[in-house]
This record gives C-alpha cells, structure tokens and sequence, in this order.
C-alpha cells in the first residue's frame, strides 16, 4: 500500500526546501557585503592570520545569516499555510537584516566601530558632523534606496520559488553546510591558539565583523596544566609595539589658501614648572581652554606632536617628511619660523630655526620654558599678533591649559589639535583629518580625543581618561580628580579612537 503525502506536507517540504535556498542566497550576498569590514581593516600579513581571516569571514557571516533564518523564517514554513505571506515576510526580514549589515559595515568603514548602545552617542555625533542639514530629500533618498532593496528580495524569493523543484535535484546541501560549519569550528579554533599564544595578527581582528565574540579557553586550558597564566600575563605586557615605519603624510594631498597677511604666535611650554596665569597679559585678555592634555612622553615627542598635529609614535616614521603646518603657509609667501632652545629631532626643521628675537611678520612657532613665556607673549601682543599659548608638558597627566586671543570653542583639546587649529586660523579650510589627528579648535567637530603616551594609548571622553596598552590591559580614570574610575570599557569608542589614531599608518 502506497502513502501520498498529505498536501500539507507537501507545501511545508517545499517551503522548507525553498526557505534554504533563499537563505544560501543571502548569505552569499552577506558575505559579499561583509568584504567592507576585510578590506576596511589592515591585512593580516602572516599566512595563519590570513586562513583565520577567510575562515571567520564566511563562517561568521554564514553562520549570522542562517541562525537569522532558523529564528525568523523557519517557523513561518511550519506555522503560516499561504506560501506569499512567507516569501513576502522573508523578504522583508532578508532586507531588513541586509541593510542593517551594510549599515554597519559603512559605519566600521567611516569610524571603526559598530551598531550597539555603546555606540549610539558617537553614533548621533558621527550622523550630526555627517548631514548637517536635515533634510527630507536624504531621507526620502535612503527609504527609496531600501525599497529597491525590497524589490530585488522579493524577485529573488519568487525567482526560488519558481525553480525549488530543480535547484532540490542538485545535491549541494551536505557540501555547502560541511564547508560554512568547518570554517566557523576552524576559525573558533584557531583563536583559541591565538588567544593563548597572543598571536597579534589574529587577536586584532577581534573587533572586525558585528556580534562576533570569537572562543578563548585560557582558564580551561590553564585547568589542565596546558597554559601558564602567570606566563601568559607575563607575555601579554610585552606585546605592544609602537614603531610605527611605514606612512601616508599627508593621506591626501592639502590644497587650501593662506591669508598671508595674519599674524600669528604659537607658545608651546616645554619644562614641567608651574606656569604663570596667562588669562590676562599686559592690557588684554586671553580665552581659556582648561582641559588641555600634553601627553607627549618627551620634548622631541612634544615638538613633532605639536608640527606635525599626530601623536609622538609618528616621530622616526617623520623624520623624511616636512610638517604641512610649515610648508603650506611658507608655500604661500608667508614667513614661518621655529624658536627653541631644544634641539630638534627632526634635521629637516632646521631651516626654520630662528633666534627668538627675530620679530618677522607671518607665523612663529616658540618652544619655551615657563618663565619665559609671559614676557614674550607681552611683547608678541604689542606686536598685534594673536596668540596662543599651551601648557602642562611634563604635569602631572599630562594636563595644563590653552590661552589664546582666538576664540577657541571647545572644551577638550591636545597637542594634535594646535596644527589644524594654526592652519584654520590662517584660513586654510582643508580637511584636517588630511594630515592630522586632531581637529580645529575653532570649530571642533569630536567630544573626545586620541594620542599616545609612550607605550599607551590615551583616550578622552566624557570626563574619563582611558590608558590603554595594546594587550588589551587598561585603567579608567577621572579628568577631574584623578582617581580610578569603574566604569566598564568604551570598546566601540576605543576602536574608533584607535582607527582615528592611525589612519597615517600603513604597516600591517
């Protein structure tokens, strides 16, 4: 006696059948656009960190694109008796997902970090600085942009559901799941390795794809006597590596005019002594900056933080390169000069070392010590030159003040913001993020800032000093007080940061 099956059963298995299809479908398109993350990220440059690269992009990514379709349409299959209900909702779900993907995937692109609640305050920044004008063109723009992107998910489910019967011919479903599960096993695996050898090539690309948290077995395999983790600390703090040897400066080229008949002093501190009170020198009144940070870890890491507008890591990767903040208004036919009683670490400044008492036109730049700077500003003022002045190198954490006649409007600056500021109050409008890692104080555009301090990575934001080594270890602390702080890692705002850190950077 010979069983049919009953109809029921028969347009489940069909839409089952046709659910993995479609799901395939995507996640072939998900993988394609999970390429913005590999190629937004350095590569890894071993032959190990490149087979964990592969192997996590398409398990990760096949693995988030089918547990989406296990949790929202597979139960449609089973539940829902009308087959466009189910190919219209997974559409619609398949589209959502998608756009959510690329969204993120733009995002990492732009700023380094991805979609989370962490994320949503630099998330609102990024979209202010980004569409400054509020518009319903832009949004009508992107609503239309996702309901083509529907479209095209609704031909592709109809295209599927029309050819199920003979894509179901074609034996592929144990070859392609054994392909997706062995890479999603072999990249876990070797993160395991990685994570206990503190393998960098691997361990850096922790942060690359969303909701990814890849395996660690440290205590397990300490349990079984298979990892030393008094060793493994040991190892950790020794990971770090600040040579930074190969450079884009500046990442493109800087074309912007100089009003070369400004006159302009820049006074940058360069002893640990306590500085006078600038906020009124002779018969004029200085603006303020209180949360200025010098966190240079020398006076050579000062004076290439301070031309170049990047961080003191930089230095023996500039020692070739002339800082744009000096070339660009010589370049226009305005005078520049370098005042310092230091030696210069980079021999080709040296042409524009001048003594102190030449009192040129133009733009001059005073490396000094305490003592001496509010005579010289006094002086400088009667000159009817503006000003600015910037203390605290050697302070204790690095914080001291910022005294101008310009009107500066932000409320958190470092030594990397003077270049783009400089240049900005020269006239110049090229993008500062062209040749500098800080931002004009002029018209500030972050809440926070990124530089180095020696072996560490400092990160200001929302009152909080973040000190972070490159092994992961970190320390929080209060601007204001100093004291440790216990609020939980900003990760999405220190991958930015970093990201931010070393754009100039193209060593693998």
């Amino acid at each position: 006696m010979i069983l049919a099956e009953s109809p029921r059963r028969q347009r489940v298995t069909k839409l089952v059948n046709w659910g993995h299809w479609f799901a395939l479908a995507n996640i072939i398109i998900a993988i394609v656009i999970a390429s913005i993350f590999v190629f937004s990220s350095p590569m890894p440059g071993t032959g190990v960190g490149t087979l964990y690269l592969l192997a996590n992009w398409f398990g990760h990514i096949g693995f988030m694109t089918f547990f989406g379709f296990v949790i929202f349409i597979l139960p449609l299959c089973y539940l829902v008796n009308n087959p466009r209900v189910i190919k219209g909702s997974a559409s619609i779900i398949a589209a959502v997902g998608l756009a959510l993907l690329a969204f993120d995937a733009l995002l990492f692109n732009r700023t380094g970090f991805h979609i989370s609640f962490h994320a949503a305050d630099l998330l609102r920044s990024e979209a202010q600085s980004s569409m400054t004008i509020e518009s319903w063109q832009q949004w009508a723009f992107l609503f239309l942009l996702f309901i083509v992107w529907l479209g095209f998910q609704l031909v592709l489910a109809n295209a599927i559901w029309k050819r199920v019967e003979r894509f179901t011919r074609y034996k592929v479903g144990v070859p392609v799941t054994t392909f997706f599960v062995s890479c999603f096993v072999l990249s876990h695996a070797i993160h395991v390795w990685a994570d206990a050898k503190l393998y960098q090539p691997i361990i850096k690309q922790d942060n690359m794809f969303p909701l990814s948290y890849p395996a660690t077995a440290k205590t397990t395999m300490s349990r079984y006597g298979l990892l030393d983790l008094a060793a493994y600390e040991e190892r950790k703090q020794l990971q770090f590596s600040p040579d930074i040897h190969n450079i884009t400066y500046p990442a493109q080229p800087v074309y912007c005019s100089v009003e070369t008949n400004k006159n302009l002093t820049v006074v940058v501190q360069i002893d640990n002594e306590q500085s006078v009170d600038l906020l009124s020198v002779g018969a004029k009144s200085l603006n303020k900056v209180s949360n200025y940070y010098s966190t240079a870890s020398s006076i050579e890491g000062l004076i290439t933080s301070t031309l170049f507008g990047v961080p003191e890591i930089y230095q023996d990767a500039l020692s070739k390169k002339r800082p744009v903040l000096l070339a660009l208004p010589l370049g226009s036919g305005m005078p520049v000069s370098i005042h310092s009683d230091e030696t210069l670490p980079l021999p080709q400044l040296s042409g524009y070392l001048q003594p102190i008492t030449n009192n040129h036109d133009g733009l001059h730049i005073a490396f000094m010590k305490s003592n001496d700077i509010a005579r010289y500003v006094e002086n400088t003022l009667k000159r009817n030159h503006d000003v600015i002045v910037a203390t605290g190198f050697g302070s204790e954490e690095g914080k001291g003040a910022l005294y101008s006649t310009l009107n500066l409007k932000a409320n958190l600056a470092s030594t990397e913001d003077l270049a783009p500021t400089i240049l900005n109050a020269l006239g110049c409008n090229a993008p500062a993020t062209f040749y500098s890692t800080g931002q004009s104080l002029l018209a500030p555009s972050r809440a926070w800032l990124v530089s180095t301090s020696g072996e560490r990575i400092v990160v200001f934001h929302d009152n909080k000093r973040t000190d972070v080594l490159s092994n992961g270890s970190y320390e929080i602390s209060d601007m204001e007080t100093g004291k440790r702080s216990k609020d939980a890692l900003n990760v999405d705002l220190l991958s930015q940061a970093i990201k931010h850190l070393s754009r100039f950077s193209t060593q693998n």
